[in-house]
Parts: C-alpha cells; structure tokens; sequence
C-alpha cells in the first residue's frame, strides 16, 4: 500500500495571503494540529498551530512563514510505513504527500495511518502471538516457520526488531491459530527464549498462576 492510497481529501489547504485566524479555525475545525500551505498547486510545507500562537500577530498572514514552514512530505509512490517517522519527527497529525514535481496531492491523517499500521502487523486478524528473543546469529527464519508448521499453524506475520547495545533480535509471530500448548513447548524444546505469547495457552497458564497464588495465601 502506498501513501496515495491513504489519503483524506476532506483536509483543507492554506494559502499565503490566508490569515492566521482563518488558519486556527479550520485546525479547530477539522482537528489537527497543522495544515499544508501551497502556492499555484505546489507545496510549500506545513504550518502548526504552536508556531501560530506563539510568534505571530493575529492580523498577519501566512506570508510570514513562507521560508519557516515545515518540510514534512511524502511522494505519492512511497510505501505507506515511511509515514510513521515523518509523523513522529514532526510530531504532526497529518502527513502531506506531494507528486514528482512538487504539487500537493493530499494529506493523511496519523489515525488512518495507525489503523493501516495495525492490520498491517496482523493486530486485527484472529490467533495467537509469540515473541522470541534469538542471538542475531542465530537466527533461522526457515527453523521457526518449520516449528510453526508442525502443529498445522501458519505465520501469518513476522517482525523482526533489534533489541540494542546487544546483539539479540526480538522476534514476533502472528500466527493463525490460538491453541499454542504444542508450539509453546516445540519452542522451549529448541531452547528458544519465549518473553511473550498471547493465546489459549496463555489464559490456562493465567488460571493455574492465579490458582498457585491463592493456595500460597491460604497457608499463610
């Protein structure tokens, strides 16, 4: 999915000879914290709400910022996850994306962006979730999705992230299927260090804690 496939074209644009009152007001109105500002169809960047408030005179326009604005963008080809560290960056609520000669195409709002982060992760599909600590060399993508397949599960979904200064990766599985007893325990027989899973398995195990927890209160 690419970030054209995101975009809200509700959001308004701003102009150079708007005012800044007209600017706050439609950030009030369609709430967000900034706006793309473009001149003849070509984006200029974003302007926020804090620069607004914090250095302008109200009667002024937002030709004052035309060399101050925002260089926040994306081009309408990249893949949508290249939004997320713009976003963070920036720390906007919208993203604007711009085509190859610099015109404004649109912009994406940070809550479509999250829910496309979501199902693209697999958080909204049914089944379970692993998560495996594995020495970078260690590493074996075809070991675990073996494992995975041997109870008939598939890995719906896997990511992995560094886990620094160490040189161990943390690994997450989605996988489709929340009966894990037997995947849980093929893992540990491969000596793999589990530090989170999510499942069937995982409610029995809250049960038999909670259980253990009570008889140790009891004989006290």
């Amino acid at each position: 999915m690419t970030t054209l496939q995101l975009i809200d074209h509700t959001i308004p644009q701003l102009q150079l000879n708007d005012t800044l009152p007209k600017a706050l007001q439609l950030m009030n109105d369609f709430k967000v914290t900034h706006l793309p500002v473009i001149q003849d169809e070509r984006y200029l960047g974003l302007i926020s709400e804090s620069d607004i408030l914090d250095k302008s005179e109200l009667s002024d326009t937002l030709e004052i910022y035309k060399e101050d604005l925002i260089p926040a963008s994306l081009g309408v080809t990249t893949h949508f996850t290249k939004a997320a560290p713009v976003c963070h960056l920036y720390q906007t609520n919208i993203i604007p994306v711009i085509g190859e000669t610099g015109d404004y195409i649109g912009s994406i709002r940070s809550l479509e962006l999250l829910n496309a982060m979501g199902n693209f992760c697999g958080s909204n599909e049914f089944g379970a979730m692993i998560v495996l600590e594995i020495e970078n060399a260690h590493l074996s993508i075809s070991e675990l999705n073996s494992i995975v397949e041997s109870d008939g599960a598939t890995i719906l979904h896997l990511n992995i992230s560094a886990l620094p200064p160490s040189q161990i990766l943390q690994v997450t599985l989605q996988i489709n299927k929340r009966e894990i007893a037997t995947i849980i325990a093929s893992f540990e027989r491969y000596d793999y260090s589990i530090s989170y899973y999510s499942g069937e398995e995982l409610f029995e195990n809250e049960i038999n804690t909670n259980y253990q927890n009570l008889m140790n209160y009891l004989d006290i």
